[in-house]
Formats: C-alpha cells, structure tokens, sequence
C-alpha cells in the first residue's frame, strides 16, 4: 500500500514544480510589462515598438547581437530610440547640437583668451599688488561652484536688474540676450582655475634665460610676454584647452538645465532623471570619442607649437 502512494506523490510534486516554474515565467512577464505598463498600444507595429523598449529585449539585444553588429550600429551613427520621447536618439543629438555650440563655442573661446590675457597680467606684476590681488579673486572664484554662479546671477542680473532674460532660448541672432548671461557665467566660473594654472607656467617661463637676454637687449616686457613667452608656454596650455574639448559637444549641464537651453546638456540631464538609457549610452560613447580625438588634435598642435617636437 505504501509503495502504491509514493508514485502518486513523486507526480503530485512535478505537478506543483510545473505550476511553480509557469508562474515565476508569468510573474517576470507581469514585471516587464509594469515597466512600461504605459506602452499599451493596438497594431502589431506598436506592439513591435513597445518590445523595443521593455527590460526582456534589452537583455536579448545584448544576448544576441555580436559586438561586431552593436559597432556597427555606432558607426552608422545608430543608437536606437529614447525610452522617454520615443525618438531616434541620433535626431534629438542633431537637435540638440545647434543650441549646445551656439553656447559652449563663444564660452569656450572667450573664456580662454580672458584667462590668458589675466595671467599674463598677473606674471608680468608678479609679487606685486596687482597679483596679489588677481590670485585672491582666483581663489575665490576657484571656491564656488558653477550652481553658485548660476543663482547668483540669475537673481542679480535677471530677476533684480533685468539686464538678462532669467531663462529661454533662440535660434539666431535673436538668441544672443538668452546666452549672454550664460556664457559669462561659463566665463566667470572657469576663470580662477585657469588664471592659477596659466600664471604658473608663464612665471617658470619668464625664469628662463632667453627671457632674461631679452630684456638684456631692451625689449619690452609686453613684446616678451606675447612674441617669446607665450609660444613657448603654450604646451601645458593646449594640454587643459583640449581636455577641455570634449565639453564642448556635451554642453554644460546645468547652464543648459537652469537657462531652459534646449541643448545637448539638458537632454543629458532628462535622460539621467528618466533612466532613458539609449541616450545615456549614445551620450557616453560620443564623449569617449571626443576624449580619445581631443587627444590626438592636442599631439598635432605639440609639433605646431613647438618645432622640437615631430610627428613621425
């Protein structure tokens, strides 16, 4: 009698192993349509574009695609579509271009010859007032944070004074009142760091004796600064200005965000809030490009600099 029950218990228990298996497999279905249980559509081509965008195809994608096919889904500048606004990642980088650049270029520029021509300052009164003063405001400037910046003048400039429009954006001429404030907020924000860093190597430069004999032979000290000082400083210089580069693409986040700039910076920061990972990706893969070849354009310009150094 005992030997007749134990087989119907080795059954009883596949059964429920079965069951136990069919409902764990519907149970992580039910969670992969929780994620984007707002994805509900009704042709077959939006059922397609919603298991585009769930969990399960991720991992597929990653599963089944080889590396060779997902580079050259890169190279064909392929980085599927934003979980949040459903379009071509590629599209919104396009979009987003034009307003990052019309910011990050005029910025960049500006803030570099700024901070150029203070430390020039700054080393030729050296030890003085002047560059005492000039390294204090460094140091303060170097302590506060770009938020700081951002509130600071958008309260005093903006809201207060109403010099600037607190936040907006134009295509255009018509655009320049909406990134005025901004960029001098860029400019105001990178000066100190650059100013100490500039100042630096400009004094170990005017140290050297080629400076020395020129000054021996009467030159003046402005002509010494800009026709034999700089050229000759501007190694370490090209070496910050183009790690500096890759920003240019990606924009300044929170000038973006606060000033309502519909660029590269702000779509990195919505993507970030909204977990919306195609953009992450494509966002950190441009970045690590421009890194790589900001590199090699500041190898080039060495041997444009300096004539002791050669490309072979």
């Amino acid at each position: 009698h005992h030997s007749q029950h134990a087989p119907d218990a080795e059954i009883a228990a596949a059964i429920a192993s079965d069951r136990g298996a069919d409902d764990a497999r519907q149970s992580s279905r039910d969670d992969a349509q929780l994620i984007h249980r707002d994805n509900t559509f009704g042709t077959p081509e939006e059922d397609a574009f919603r298991r585009d965008f769930t969990i399960n195809a991720l991992f597929y994608d990653i599963a089944t695609y080889s590396i060779i096919d997902y580079v050259g889904g890169l190279a064909r500048w392929e980085f599927g579509r934003s979980w949040e606004t459903k379009q071509r990642v590629s599209q919104m980088i396009l979009d987003g271009l034009g307003p990052s650049m019309s910011l990050a270029i005029p910025a960049f520029i500006l803030s570099a010859l700024s901070a150029l021509a203070v430390a020039l300052i700054a080393a030729l009164y050296r030890n003085r007032w002047q560059d005492r003063v000039l390294v204090v405001l460094s140091v303060c400037g170097m302590s506060l944070s770009m938020l700081a910046f951002i509130i600071a003048a958008q309260y005093l400039f903006s809201f207060r004074a109403g010099w600037f429009p607190i936040s907006g954006w134009e295509p255009g001429l018509v655009g320049i009142p909406y990134l005025s404030l901004p960029i001098l907020i860029w400019i105001a924000a990178s000066l100190g760091a650059s100013v100490r860093f500039y100042r630096a190597v400009f004094i170990e430069e005017i140290r050297r004796e080629y400076v020395i004999t020129a000054r021996a032979k009467g030159l003046a000290w402005p002509r010494v600064l800009v026709r034999h000082v700089l050229p000759n400083a501007m190694i370490p210089i090209l070496t910050q200005l183009v790690m500096e580069l890759p920003m240019l693409f990606t924009g300044s986040l929170l000038l973006e965000n606060f000033f309502g700039i519909p660029g590269l910076g702000n779509m990195s920061v919505n993507a970030i809030n909204a977990s919306d990972l195609p953009v992450i990706k494509a966002m950190t893969f441009i970045g690590a490009v421009l890194y790589i070849a900001a590199n090699i354009v500041g190898d080039v310009l060495y041997a444009t600099f300096d004539p002791r150094v050669r490309i072979s």
